[in-house]
């Protein structure tokens, strides 16, 4: 494949995403990232080095939300679209929730790999979820990631210890530690991590064990610089002030006037999500507590959208009703807005144009800030700033020199810094100025994309030079990785290994041969009930080169080669339901029954030895079901009883193969000797029985799908891939 541009996929998985209206400030996951990737992944779109841009998100089939989120592609211009994959179910669900569906939606975007005509060339990941799935997508299929954290697990762990908050309940409800875990390795692991701020390095990777590395670039992002004009271009360009613009801005100005008395007076503007850390309480605690501030100003705080109150999260409702009973306790009646609601994509920036033109001025009042998106949009329409002295906006007012940092923890600090810049017109005028043409030049998506595409290039051309050297080298060249061979490839064998893979060398160093002459078309594993180290011995005694696919322990276990790396869907897919410890329980006071070595027990697989007696099997089965516990159970060679979960088998791994990386049925072949292999011999596949099969496969003659060779052992393997045509 040549090269005409990079594909690239972006990873956002939670919170609702679409490309037209989106609706940020809805809950705590829908806030300032879903900007950030939608234009991030349009700016890229818009170069000519990059051919492709997929922002993947999660598929949403829920009546509580709008339908733009159940549509599987949303194309957002010609080169760029929304990618949905299911996962965790239909209804939408806060991120937290997510993380025990996430090898769920790995196997969803392999599949929707399969279906594209290239492998990404990257995969960038926002978020520790997203940053998860994209760390397991490079294994797969040997490609660089990029992360980008926007907030992270250990400074957001720490400031809810210090709100007082246990820290049983925080991981109960944020899965605060599962994300930490996640999180160390993602830092140990990735090409490249994209930070807004030095602080983000210093303040927030810096609390992890791996963060002491050079792979930290700071790239902030950037704004829509056709939507966050200056409040003075309509008066220099009539078709900027449009109907619809008219429309939106006295639409504004009716529910802002609803508020106040003296509408007429400039006004101090919060934007913001209702979190304690935003600290909307200490900036109108700032503003009640400088009297010459109420006296010549009003305020308006933006704080997300709601409808009720009681229906909102705990969270959410502690700052909202602290904002009414504030208005309250300070009599802040006609001097005070807080409106429900906001669009944010019309509605936002007039919002900024208006507190500009008013003379007013942008405040962000959080104890902390990793950037200050809303900062930096905000100055881009000629607001000047006031702004926490704690995070991004430091980098923000160093760049742009647009507003005044204050400590947030300071109320009369706040109140002051606002009241200097509205008194002095050409202090105003100055921080205005500057806030425009400062983020021209150090926040525009042209800026930041330019300065990723150049990180992406210090190990891109590598990885590409390395990948042409490998197609032309083909005798001498490393197996690619298991997902881009196994996406790559339209065909796949599966064989048992004693008595049918093995049995006579001379016959399976043929097959061996002829496999690795088709290759590039065929795909082939091994079905054991064995534990994978007992086959790794078993082809190390046989001399069996390593297979793309193991699928071990009875089916409970799925591997790839080269690296024996475990399928790590197919192990959450059959735990439903899976109770090994009360397995153990009930079973474990019977004396016909007794533990196998400790190589023979998986975490899905109980093993005993048994007496060939089916009274005991039948006891086995009636014990299990009277507690109501829900397992397979396989009585294999007269002494071998294994329980594993209901949802696994060798056959229902295949199925899971199949279904992963869309192999049609009927270029799936499976081959067997023995009642062990029945459950994948009468799958939907192509079965094989080799000439040299147990009796009691005898049942199975006449079925159309699987083919009785007369060969014996590996060459009854080869005559059924040239009976199915493999070969």
């Amino acid at each position: 494949m040549e090269y005409e541009g990079l594909y690239i996929q972006l990873f956002s998985i939670h919170g609702l995403i679409r490309g037209e209206m989106p609706e940020l400030g809805r809950d705590a996951d829908t806030g300032g990232q879903v900007k950030y990737v939608l234009e991030l992944a349009r700016a890229l779109g818009e170069r000519d080095d990059v051919a492709q841009v997929d922002l993947v998100t999660r598929l949403i089939d829920d009546k509580a939300v709008g339908p733009e989120y159940a549509q599987s592609i949303e194309p957002l211009s010609a080169k760029v679209r929304i990618v949905r994959i299911r996962c965790g179910g239909r209804k939408y669900i806060r991120k937290e929730l997510l993380w025990p569906h996430l090898e769920e939606f790995i196997d969803g975007t392999i599949r929707f790999l399969k279906s594209q005509n290239r492998i990404p060339d990257l995969f960038h990941g926002h978020y520790a979820d997203a940053g998860y799935i994209v760390m397991e997508l490079a294994i797969a299929f040997d490609t660089p990631f990029v992360f980008t954290g926007h907030s992270m697990g250990r400074n957001k762990k720490a400031k809810l210890l210090d709100d007082g908050l246990s820290e049983a309940r925080i991981n109960r409800h944020y899965k605060i530690n599962t994300r930490i875990n996640i999180e160390e390795e993602i830092i140990e692991k990735a090409n490249l991590i994209i930070t807004s701020t030095q602080q983000e390095i210093d303040k927030q990777y810096g609390l992890y064990d791996n963060s002491g590395h050079n792979r930290f670039v700071v790239i902030p992002p950037g704004i829509d610089l056709e939507t966050f004009y200056p409040y003075y271009d309509p008066q220099l360009d009539s078709d900027l002030f449009n109907e619809e613009v008219k429309q939106t801005r006295y639409t504004l100005l009716e529910e802002l006037h609803r508020f106040w008395a003296r509408p007429e007076k400039p006004f101090i503007l919060a934007l913001c999500r209702p979190d304690h850390r935003k600290n909307i309480a200490g900036l109108i605690e700032a503003y009640d507590k400088n009297k010459q501030l109420r006296a010549i100003a009003n305020l308006a705080i933006f704080a997300g959208i709601r409808s009720d109150i009681v229906k909102m999260e705990e969270n959410e409702q502690l700052v909202l009703t602290e904002m009414l009973l504030q208005m309250d306790r300070f009599d802040l009646y006609g001097k005070l807005a807080i409106p429900k609601k906001h669009e944010f994509s019309t509605e936002v920036p007039e919002l900024y144009r208006l507190c500009a033109e008013s003379g007013g001025v942008f405040v962000n009042p959080a104890m902390t800030e990793p950037f200050g998106l809303t900062l930096i949009e905000a100055s881009a329409c000629g607001l000047p700033i006031v702004a926490t002295n704690d995070g991004g906006p430091v980098d923000i007012v160093a760049s742009c020199e647009n507003g005044i940092l204050v400590d947030a923890g300071s109320p009369v600090e706040i109140g002051d810094a606002i009241l200097s810049i509205l008194v002095d017109q050409d202090a105003w005028s100055i921080f205005s100025n500057n806030g425009i043409n400062g983020v021209r030049s150090h926040y525009s998506w042209q800026v930041h994309c330019e300065k990723t595409i150049h990180q992406f290039s210090n190990f891109l051309p590598v990885m590409k030079e390395q990948d042409k050297k490998n197609r032309e080298e083909e005798p001498l060249r490393k197996r690619p990785s298991f997902g881009k061979r196994l996406t790559g490839l339209n065909r796949l064998m599966i064989t048992d290994i004693d008595n049918t893979l093995i049995g006579d060398d001379t016959s399976m160093q043929q097959l061996f041969t002829l496999l690795e002459s088709h290759r590039d078309s065929i795909a082939w594993g091994m079905s054991t009930g064995r534990s994978l180290e007992l086959t790794i011995s078993a082809m190390t005694e046989h001399n069996i080169p390593m297979p793309d696919i193991i699928i071990c322990s009875v089916g409970t276990e799925i591997y790839y080669g080269p690296d024996l790396r475990m399928d790590k869907g197919w192990l959450k897919h059959i735990s439903h339901q899976w109770k090994p410890e009360a397995i153990k329980e009930v079973l474990g006071n019977i004396d016909f029954l007794s533990f196998q070595e400790a190589e023979g027990q998986r975490s899905h697989k109980i093993s005993y030895y048994m007496a060939d007696d089916y009274d005991y099997l039948f006891w086995v089965y009636y014990m299990l079901k009277e507690a109501g516990l829900r397992c397979q159970v396989i009585y294999s060679h007269g002494q071998f009883l294994d329980i594993v979960p209901l949802r696994a088998s060798k056959g229902k791994a295949i199925d899971y193969l199949r279904y992963k990386y869309e192999f049609s049925p009927l270029n799936v072949m499976v081959a067997g000797d023995s009642g062990n292999d029945e459950d994948m011999l009468s799958g939907k596949a192509c079965g094989l029985v080799v000439g040299n099969y147990s009796e009691e496969l005898e049942k199975l003659k006449g079925r159309r799908n699987i083919y009785f060779s007369s060969e014996k052992y590996a060459s009854g393997i080869i005559d059924g891939l040239g009976h199915y045509s493999f070969i």
